[in-house]
């Protein structure tokens, strides 16, 4: 239980600093920005990323074990009215807890001196919260990073945080990386580059059945809208679609990016791939 609290004035500066943080150019400056909801203030005090966090009363003694993580990650707790939260907030429907994180981006270059084995690239991608699921989906395929190139949404938007559940504080992700240092530097370092486009000359399930998919691999996903354009195409070792079985005209990006990801975590676990796991 929270006792007698004294709850942080509506006027104070951290209130209005972290206010600010909804906007894009007061992000790139400060190199912070907001996570709400439990799950996500949970895994920035988890994973290192977490500055302070503001929380209702009812929020602070409902999920007294995030305060408890905050406090020891050495995270400032503010308990807030609710009024307060939802000044903060930029969801119509708050949770009672937002945090202030700092920025998590990995260099490129740190990235592929890991030599990943799976990578999501995301050029164009101009939706923030398909960016968030995108991210979300490679997280769980069990890839090492993803990329955002410079033509794509900003990670930090508060939209793509959300959609991204937690799996930002997850895995390592690089921001700003042009398309074609991306894939150049990703093919130095022996990853194999796949275009996802529902118009791909190869077929999802025939890059399957010839077994070419248990090598270290990038998937690139390019806009929701038109996908991707010809010259980014161009960079690829192969276009792929995902085959439409049904009547269905196409799949929407986040779809299509998880069927892709998984297809290739699927390869590279198998026998005589390079996530080939040793049986008991």
């Amino acid at each position: 239980m929270v006792a007698a609290p004294e709850l942080i004035s509506p006027k104070s500066s951290r209130v209005s600093a972290a206010r600010r943080l909804g906007k894009r150019n007061f992000r790139s400056k400060e190199r912070l920005f907001l996570a709400e909801g439990p799950q996500a203030v949970r895994e920035a005090a988890a994973h290192g990323g977490l500055v302070e966090m503001f929380a209702t009363v009812e929020a602070a003694e409902r999920y007294a074990d995030i305060v408890g993580e905050a406090r020891q990650a050495g995270a400032g707790v503010h308990l807030a009215h609710e009024s307060v939260i939802a000044d903060i907030s930029t969801t119509v429907t708050p949770q009672g807890l937002v945090g202030v994180c700092r920025f998590l981006d990995t260099p490129f270059e740190e990235i592929l001196a890991t030599r990943p084995k799976l990578v999501a690239v995301l050029a164009h991608v101009r939706d923030p919260g398909n960016a968030g699921t995108v991210l979300r989906c490679a997280d769980a395929a069990g890839a090492e990073a993803v990329i955002l190139t410079d033509a794509s949404v900003d990670l930090y938007n508060p939209k793509a945080v959300r959609a991204s559940v937690g799996s930002l504080f997850h895995l390592p992700v690089a921001v700003g990386v042009p398309v074609e240092q991306a894939v150049a530097g990703l093919k130095d370092a022996g990853v194999r580059i796949l275009a996802a486009d529902g118009a791909g000359e190869n077929d999802l399930d025939d890059e399957l059945d010839q077994g070419t998919m248990g090598t270290p691999t990038a998937w690139v996903f390019g806009n929701e809208a038109w996908g991707l354009p010809e010259e980014t195409r161009a960079l690829a070792d192969a276009v792929v679609r995902v085959p439409i079985h049904g009547k269905a005209e196409s799949l929407n990006l986040a779809t299509a990016a998880a069927v892709c990801l998984y297809a290739s975590a699927r390869a590279q676990r198998a026998s005589g791939g390079c996530r080939s796991v040793t049986a008991s």
